[in-house]
């Protein structure tokens, strides 16, 4: 299932894009879609039969603003150097185990929505990622298909990033990281009995309608089940948490001098195969 909420900021309602493309509201179902609503399989179950049946209302999508996918995010946990090919063109050592940093879940906003450059930024960049969202309490998992089992569905996730924030200014990276919507989410969550496998997708992203980034998830260092394993050994993931997985090459940070960081009056547009497509505008904070 494409499951999405949409509407006006911190006034989303739930829906569902069915197989026909059509868009369909789900609030009659489901008061909204967040970890709750993942973690009860009779829930989703209800919203399943109600998208099968064909009668849930028709929305007019025209005009309408899908939010993100997810609401009460609990946590964002990302996973940085995760891409073969993102490792070499930074120079980077690949990393012996997954590196691990965290972005505020008040970073995340919707697909299509403005995202700020922040005040006093020279280095901004863009990152297309996918992101996993958690359906099961995970904690001190031993397997890969355990690891797989806890996750609820994937979203295209752009990890916006302050190059001189996160590198050059001390500390850890959080700084470059979580600045004011610096993690446009959406616009679905597909559910993860309609991906067949999280190591096959495709991702690119554009500035200005040229290519930056076309990758695969098949570079990933470690696999989405790797990630969501290895981290359940340091905190425990719960309905709603969501883990950014790392980004391919072509990031402005990999590029020749002078690196093309982003600036207010660009335009990133970025997808995933089956994840759908985003849109934004940058401005100025």
């Amino acid at each position: 299932m494409k499951l999405l909420r949409v509407g006006t900021a911190g006034s989303e309602r739930p829906a569902l894009l069915d197989a026909e493309g059509i868009l369909r509201d789900l609030s009659g179902v489901v008061p909204d879609i967040d970890g709750a609503l993942l973690a009860d399989d009779a829930a989703l179950g209800r919203v399943r039969a109600a998208a099968e049946s064909g009668e849930l209302p028709v929305l007019d999508a025209d005009g309408l603003r899908v939010g993100p996918p997810l609401a009460r995010i609990g946590k964002i946990v990302c996973i940085g150097l995760n891409y073969h090919d993102h490792a070499r063109e930074t120079g980077a050592e690949p990393p012996s185990e997954p590196v691990i940093f965290f972005k505020a879940a008040d970073t995340v906003v919707g697909p299509d929505d403005t995202v700020l450059v922040p005040r006093g930024s020279v280095k901004t960049d863009w990152e297309v990622e996918l992101a996993v969202v958690i359906g099961r309490t995970a904690r001190y998992l031993e397997s890969h298909e355990e690891a797989l089992s806890r996750v609820a569905g994937y979203a295209v996730a752009h990890d916006v990033s302050e190059r001189e924030f996160q590198i050059e200014r001390g500390g850890t990276w959080d700084k470059g990281k979580n600045c004011e919507t610096f993690n446009p989410l959406g616009p679905w969550l597909v559910t993860a009995d309609d991906v067949s496998d999280p190591q096959d997708l495709s991702l690119k992203l554009w500035v200005n309608g040229e290519l930056k980034q076309d990758g695969t998830t098949a570079e990933q260092i470690f696999s989405v089940a790797e990630v969501v394993r290895y981290v359940s050994q340091f905190m425990t993931l719960y309905p709603g948490d969501v883990i950014n997985t790392g980004t391919p090459a072509g990031v402005a940070l990999g590029q020749p001098e002078p690196k093309p960081y982003l600036r207010a009056g660009d335009v990133v547009e970025l997808e995933i195969g089956g994840l759908g497509r985003q849109r934004q505008e940058f401005k100025p904070a």
